[in-house]
């Protein structure tokens, strides 16, 4: 590499940006494809439209991704290694929206409203941009660590099966589900004596659920994170750096080989899928959701702002406030794009984050590489069908080591913040490390609280992110411009 070249900026040969591109949307892939099959069936759109709705994902994804690591003008693109992906923060009022007006209709509403949000974020990014002041090294250590924190349940909930669902902990006695569905029918029996049903009434799971904590797959995730570790203890140089890539295709191999992973979906899918804009018809506009969405934009952009201040700090490239407002105008164009396409408002995708810090390389192009592998996944559902094969456990050993590194990341940073001279820096991160555990610990947090402010304080990343600058401004007062927190970020990097 030239000395004139920047890491970030480094153009690394083919064959090693497509490795390392397709080591991210591995990482990425669950949590792409999990927002589309959730609104989709919000939606009751029939399978064949919800495949659809996963087509369009990947493909705004790697256009968006494309933008916001290479730069399009002077307005758009952070030129920092970062994923774009669909958004969870959003998923409540878009469930809302969808529950409310079911079919191509709400559809049409729902995308309406993601249009016109995207078009007021790019509005709006400059703005949300001056808080750059605002993040000096006890903030932005902080929070990073928080975001590796909160990432870590992500990898757990891989590995063992999420809370909820079909891989819950406990599932309802079949027993007692029999008993209660044959209550309903005597119930509504005419001239029964028994009284309906409640609406709503179900019955407790208490049954140890066999697919929970399943010892075949935690065995699968133990044995990729072994490869992972083995291979970037002895292996070097361009092998290194795909650890995380190989560690997953030996899990692969190995799901497939105990019948855990099966190749069903590929079969089924077609070779070809054209992404078509509009596809539920033009879309509507509502004043009071699209205020909503916007809400919710807000949010998105300040865990955003903590995702590209990580970023900045692992790859060496010091961001001023320009440079942010030109990735965060890119959430909104993502989020437009996004919404023409059929899909949903996109964000930097903070799994991605531990893997710049796992592999050490730090060149934006290999996400662009990425973003061109997402846009063929979209236009080839068979190979997007092969990728989403890929059974969970495999990705939980890989998420421990990623989840991991962005943690130790932010503990990093907040090594060169002064604990001793400044007694008040240590309460700012016990604080707001508190805060942000909020949601990870008690999730229901919010159960008497407006629904109206329920996606404005689900995220822990934003809850250390309110609280730490608050904190900070209460404690050490507000810098008075960028250039203050620049200079800090220096002084605690040196």
């Amino acid at each position: 590499m030239s000395n004139s070249v920047a890491p970030v900026d480094e153009i690394l040969p083919m064959g090693k940006l497509t490795a390392l591109g397709l080591q991210h949307v591995l990482v990425m892939y669950a949590g792409a494809v999990a927002v589309p099959l959730i609104i989709g069936r919000a939606l009751n759109l029939d399978a064949h439209e919800v495949s659809l709705l996963i087509a369009a994902d990947l493909f705004a994804c790697g256009l968006a991704t494309i933008i916001q690591s290479l730069g399009a003008t002077q307005w758009f693109g952070i030129k920092l290694p970062v994923i774009m992906g669909v958004s969870f923060a959003p998923v409540g009022p878009m469930i809302h929206i969808a529950a409310s007006n079911p079919g191509h209709e709400g559809a049409q509403l729902l995308f309406g409203t993601i249009i016109a949000a995207g078009i007021i974020t790019i509005i709006i990014a400059p703005w949300i941009s001056r808080l750059l002041r605002f993040f000096p090294p006890v903030v932005t250590g902080t929070i990073i660590a928080i975001i590796g924190i909160t990432l870590m349940r992500v990898g757990i909930n891989w590995i063992f099966g999420n809370p909820f669902g079909p891989t819950a902990p406990s599932v309802v006695d079949p027993n007692y589900a029999a008993w209660l569905k044959s209550a309903q029918v005597a119930a509504s029996a005419p001239g029964s004596p028994l009284a309906a049903v409640p609406q709503g009434l179900s019955i407790l799971p208490t049954v140890p659920n066999p697919k929970y904590a399943d010892l075949t797959g935690v065995g699968v995730a133990a044995i990729v994170l072994a490869s992972i570790l083995l291979i970037a203890k002895f292996c070097k140089g361009f092998l290194g750096n795909i650890a995380v890539l190989l560690g997953i295709v030996v899990g692969a191999i190995i799901a497939t080989a105990m019948g855990i992973m099966n190749f069903d979906k590929v079969a089924k899918a077609a070779w070809v899928d054209v992404v078509m804009p509009f596809h539920f018809g033009m879309p509507k506009f509502d004043f009071w959701m699209i205020l909503t969405m916007t809400l919710v934009m807000i949010v998105i952009l300040i865990e955003s702002t903590g995702m590209f201040l990580a970023l900045s700090d692992m790859t060496g490239k010091k961001i001023d406030q320009k440079d942010l407002a030109r990735g965060l105008r890119t959430d909104g164009l993502g989020t437009l794009i996004g919404g023409i396409f059929n899909t949903f408002p996109y964000s930097s995708f903070s799994q991605n984050v531990g893997l710049v810090a796992v592999t050490g390389v730090r060149s934006r192009f290999v996400c662009v590489a990425s973003g061109v592998i997402l846009l063929i996944l979209g236009l080839l559902p068979k190979l997007a069908a092969l990728v989403e094969s890929l059974p969970t456990v495999v990705l939980g050993g890989a998420g421990i080591v990623m989840f991991g590194m962005v943690t130790a990341t932010g503990i990093r940073i907040l090594g060169g913040v002064d604990f001793i001279k400044n007694r008040h820096n240590a309460m700012i991160v016990a604080i707001s490390i508190g805060m942000g555990m909020i949601p990870v610990v008690a999730p229901n947090f919010r159960q008497w609280m407006p629904h109206a402010i329920h996606p404005l304080i689900e995220s822990g990343i934003l809850l250390t992110s309110l609280s730490a600058v608050l904190l900070n401004v209460f404690f050490n007062g507000a810098p008075h411009d960028t250039k203050g927190a620049v200079e800090a970020a220096k002084h605690a990097e040196a």
